[in-house]
């Protein structure tokens, strides 16, 4: 699901606020910087729920996100958009964290067990569903599961692509700052994660299309 598009004049206005609170943080209002906190938390939380994939990393993501935020709070461009860089800082600090806790998991001879508490929160219950009922909600759990795996399988750029792109709605230029990349490359690795994700899924919607064709669809 993409992000909610404010209109350009919110937009602005809330650029425009960001900047004076900026201004008055570096000139030693620490109180102004809690307010670019509380105003942008959420969104970069977001992000970095659908990046990670739980909770605790999320939450981690957030909170090293706004400390370098102001920590290079004199390296920002006053004609820039906080929003977005403290968004992409938080994107490239998401991206080392997924490295980091691949790197610990592979140490581990068990498989890792998900933490499923607080679904609500869980990225892919966001999934767009007009109707809702019990039985459905029973196969979005499934979905979950299967998206869950078909994400895991992707690189962390594909996934960090995939996320920004199709969830969080971004530009692709946003995302090649993030990855680093041309925007054609970046182009590029979006259409290699949708395809493995449809690829990965294909199974799991022929099975659900037969299951609804034959009324047999739980």
């Amino acid at each position: 699901m993409n992000r909610m598009q404010p209109s350009p004049a919110s937009t602005q206005a809330i650029a425009d606020s960001d900047a004076i609170a900026v201004e008055r943080t570096l000139a030693g209002d620490r109180d102004a910087y809690r307010v670019l906190v509380e105003r942008h938390s959420h969104n970069v939380f977001r992000l970095a729920y659908r990046m990670t994939g739980n909770r605790h990393d999320a939450e981690e993501v957030v909170q090293e996100a706004f400390l370098r935020g102001y920590q290079k709070l004199g390296q920002f461009a006053a004609r820039a958009n906080f929003g977005t860089w403290v968004y992409r800082i938080a994107a490239n600090y998401a991206i080392d964290r997924m490295r980091q806790r691949q790197k610990e998991e592979s140490r581990r001879e068990a498989p890792r067990v998900e933490d499923h508490n607080g679904m609500e929160n869980d990225p892919l219950n966001r999934v767009k569903d007009e109707a809702p009922t019990p039985e459905r909600l029973t196969q979005s759990l499934e979905l979950r599961k299967q998206m869950e795996q078909a994400l895991a399988a992707l690189s962390d750029a594909e996934r960090t692509a995939f996320v920004m792109r199709h969830w969080e709605g971004c530009g692709i230029e946003e995302i090649a700052g993030v990855l680093k990349s041309s925007s054609n490359a970046t182009k590029n690795t979006v259409f290699r994660a949708v395809h493995k994700l449809r690829h990965a899924l294909q199974p799991f919607v022929e099975t659900r299309t037969q299951a609804r064709a034959m009324g047999t669809e739980s």
